[in-house]
């Protein structure tokens, strides 16, 4: 999970926005109220600034970040965060806006040079009493931003995507447990709701609520939807095998284990040794793969690394691959599950709770500290392992979530938390098991 202090970090790497932006912050103009009588949704498009200006690969955050913003983008204000200081854009700079972060024809940095210092001088407005929706991790431990939240009489919905930085801070730089703490407890002490996407996550959040003593705002557990790779395959390809591995190459994701694996498989298998193909950012700690395929040029033979590519090369080497395999240690949730089994293509993961949840039983689950299970299991994946069929039988009862049953949920669920008096009688779609849908305290 990368949590950055997202404009920042786009500060650091490009001179140009770490120029214009504090400048345009520290001009105090007299914030217009807002003129909708009923009060917008409040945005917040901070990560998604940073990533389109810094040009960086999208990660499952910010796939969340993306969807958030095609359902609310007809009704939202923008929201933008620097350093402790927020603007809420108007009606117009919010459309210019979010028309510059879904446009994908490579002009974003040019458009929001002359964007950011009209907006944030001239183009902000106040809206006492809106719902603000922040799904991207982004500033919200700051003390600026609570007293922007008791200020505005804000009703804050937080999306926590994980408590990892807090449940297994060793996968992580003291700042960044630091700061997700600062983000937890904002949440729970600020926040009107949290939503969440897992059980698992929910579960994480009640520990630690107990363990800190502190009181849980509405939850609601709403399962995110992968990517839309495509149609469903029928059976997987036997020629040129490999399995794939889609995540930051980081020492949470244990892809040591994969690189283990694949040596006992050269060894075992020779020449018919499958490939390893792994798609993903170089994260923390990943010096020990690293080491390990430039110490070992057999097993690098084995084992191509692709950095990033497009949904439509992503759903390709899903379609192609023997199995999706997981070895994570820690997850929130588990989009890569999701979009291979979608596409009928068998996982193998870790035996996580997220992943028990996500897979709805489809999955072969291992222990991911187990080398032989795992060599064992590969070795022979394919029509005459018992394994492997029991999973393509489960794979045709797979159903997936989608986003318009996540956002029928969290639509449902909003004005609940505004005091809305309208009704709540209709029955929230039918979603795939199992889902909890907390609306109280946990």
């Amino acid at each position: 999970m990368k949590t950055n202090h997202l404009l920042d970090d786009a500060a650091d790497s490009a001179g140009t926005w770490n120029a214009l932006v504090p400048a345009a912050f520290a001009f105090e103009s007299s914030a217009r109220p807002s003129a909708v009588s009923r009060p917008p949704v409040l945005l917040d498009v901070t990560r998604l600034i940073s990533r389109s200006w810094t040009g960086r690969l999208s990660t499952g955050i910010d796939r969340v970040c993306y969807a958030y913003l095609h359902h609310f983008a007809d009704r939202a204000l923008a929201v933008v965060q620097h350093r402790g200081l927020i603007r809420v854009l108007d009606h117009s700079y919010t459309s210019a806006l979010f028309n510059m972060l879904l446009d994908d024809e490579g002009r974003f940095h040019s458009r929001m040079a002359a964007f950011a210092p009209r907006a944030l001088m001239t183009g902000h407005t106040n809206v006492p009493g809106a719902t603000y929706i922040n799904v991207s991790h982004t500033d919200f431990d700051l003390a600026s931003h609570a007293r922007w939240i008791r200020r505005q009489a804000l009703k804050p919905v937080y999306l926590l995507h994980d408590l990892i930085p807090l449940t297994h801070g060793e996968h992580c730089r003291p700042r960044a447990v630091q700061r997700h703490r600062g983000r937890v407890i904002g949440a729970l002490r600020h926040g009107a709701g949290i939503v969440v996407s897992s059980t698992a996550v929910a579960d994480d959040l009640t520990t630690f609520t107990r363990q800190q003593r502190l009181e849980t705002p509405p939850v609601l557990v709403a399962p995110l939807a992968g990517a839309d790779l495509g149609s469903r395959r029928v059976r997987p390809k036997v020629s040129n095998r490999y399995f794939l591995c889609v995540g930051t190459i980081e020492s949470r994701k244990n892809h040591i284990l994969l690189l283990k694996i694949w040596q006992r498989l050269r060894m075992r298998l020779g020449a018919a040794t499958p490939r390893l193909v792994i798609v993903g950012q170089w994260g923390r700690r990943a010096e020990a793969v690293a080491d390990m395929l430039t110490r070992d040029r057999a097993l690098a033979e084995h084992v191509s690394l692709v950095k990033g590519c497009t949904d439509d090369d992503l759903a390709e080497l899903i379609n192609g691959a023997c199995a999706m395999l997981m070895p994570s240690l820690a997850e929130g949730y588990g989009l890569p599950m999701a979009e291979a089994l979608t596409l009928g293509v068998p996982v193998i993961a870790s035996d996580l709770p997220c992943y028990r949840e996500v897979g709805q039983g489809a999955p072969c689950l291992l222990d991911p500290h187990d080398v032989a299970a795992w060599t064992d299991l590969i070795a022979g994946f394919g029509d005459t392992c018992p394994r492997y069929r029991r999973q393509i039988m489960q794979i045709s009862r797979f159903r997936p979530t989608t986003w318009v049953e996540h956002f029928a949920r969290v639509e449902r669920w909003l004005p609940r938390l505004a005091g809305s008096t309208e009704s709540l009688s209709a029955p929230l779609p039918r979603m795939a098991a199992p889902i909890m849908l907390c609306e109280g305290v946990l």
